[in-house]
């Protein structure tokens, strides 16, 4: 796949509803966006692989330790604990090869093998930590596939939440710690960490890519155009900058004001 073809992917993926949304075909897309030509095949069988392995499990165990037993022990899937700070964990070609990844990257595989297994689950963005809810006979449990998928108690949901810096008003609701997120922002969670980290690390035309990635995944927001600029701006693409700007404006007039500074310290640097 070329870049330009990953581009029409995200594209389409960003027209669909939440309800047809390609889930991972646009995570795929996303790391052949940065790095194209590379075989997506792999990530295709481990995902057709392990939602077979989880129909047979559901028939014999609960909907959360079926999803654990496939996902973290037969096929492997876990946080990377060595290379947690790099970029590695967020590509779904590479994790498909190390089995080790990010929780943001992880949860696509236990959500996809998931609804092809006829289970109910859903992405929690969890402060600092994606997590999956799975809803179960006895009501909704929380997993952690950084974890090798391990149940989160409601206890320690609330420790981590008070951890994050939420209020004890906040931390002791369990109904808002476990909101699910749609299968389209769990793919743009995990491209907000690309672009942070890529941004930390310099790597600004990484950066770039993640965010014009968010934007064409979700035409309706307009600050992926505002990340795109600030990208494009320390690359010295003053140009590029100006013009990304203009498209978060014509998205959204609420940014006519903070933008309308940026558009003119670009202009100051180009004259």
């Amino acid at each position: 796949m070329t870049r330009e073809e990953a581009i029409s992917i995200l594209e389409a993926a960003g027209l669909a509803d939440d309800k047809t949304f390609p889930t991972l075909e646009a995570t795929i897309a996303c790391a052949l966006h940065d790095t194209p030509f590379r075989d997506a095949s792999t990530v295709r069988q481990l995902v057709e692989a392990s939602s077979k392995r989880l129909r047979e499990r559901v028939e014999k165990e609960s909907p959360d330790e079926a999803l654990t037993e496939t996902m973290a022990g037969d096929f492997r899937l876990n946080g990377d604990l060595l290379n947690g700070e790099t970029l590695q964990g967020t590509d779904i070609i590479n994790v498909t090869q190390s089995r080790r990844g990010l929780s943001a990257l992880l949860v696509i595989f236990y959500l996809e093998a998931a609804r092809r297994a006829g289970l109910e689950a859903a992405a929690v963005d969890f402060p600092g930590h994606v997590l999956l809810r799975v809803e179960t006979p006895e009501g909704p449990v929380a997993l952690d596939p950084f974890s090798q998928g391990r149940l989160v108690l409601p206890s320690e949901l609330t420790r981590r939440a008070l951890h994050a810096g939420l209020t004890l008003h906040v931390a002791d609701r369990l109904d808002l710690l476990m909101a699910p997120i749609s299968d389209r922002q769990a793919v743009i969670r995990l491209q907000n960490i690309v672009f942070a980290r890529a941004m930390q690390g310099q790597a600004y035309d990484l950066a770039e890519r993640s965010a014009l990635r968010r934007a064409l995944l979700d035409p309706c927001d307009h600050r992926p155009w505002l990340d795109v600029a600030a990208a494009r701006e320390r690359q010295g693409i003053l140009n590029g900058a100006m013009e990304a700007i203009s498209r978060a404006r014509e998205i959204s007039d609420a940014v006519e004001a903070s933008t309308a500074y940026s558009l003119h310290k670009i202009r100051l640097r180009l004259n």
